[in-house]
């Protein structure tokens, strides 16, 4: 099943920045994010009560929280990044680049979460890293 959401949150980014890149014209990107970012509230708290899962918020603990938080944070600069990113340039050099992401979470993963790091990760990465730069240069 997670493959299904995973396949699907490729073809939503897809659409977001194809969407973005046409809504973003004339428009100041930090304006254009805050506009996004209250669309995402609203349908996060929509689905929220739509499942009967706003009583969980109680039992949150307080590490979860921060780290919520601070992925929150972490989203608004990416977004805010991605947007004037997407303002300027065109969307088939930014998209490649912010892809690279990826490689960036196999990283820290690995770092961070110890995470395995495979032979198969490794060559991913390289693949990807080198497939950006095809795009990009």
């Amino acid at each position: 099943m997670w493959l299904l959401f995973a396949l699907g949150s490729a073809v939503f980014a897809a659409l977001t920045s194809i969407l973005a890149k046409i809504g973003i014209e004339g428009v100041n990107s930090t304006l254009a994010t805050a506009i996004r970012t209250i669309v995402v509230v609203l349908m996060s708290w929509f689905m929220v009560f739509v499942t009967n899962t706003q009583g969980g918020i109680l039992d949150i603990s307080k590490k979860s929280w921060i780290f919520l938080i601070l992925s929150g944070l972490a989203t608004g600069a990416s977004w805010l990044c991605y947007y004037k990113a997407l303002q300027i340039g065109e969307a088939s050099k930014v998209v490649p680049i912010d892809k690279l992401s990826v490689v960036i979470t196999l990283i820290m993963a690995f770092i961070f979460l110890h995470e395995e790091f495979t032979i198969k990760s490794f060559i991913g990465c390289v693949l990807i890293t080198a497939g950006t730069l095809i795009m990009v240069l």
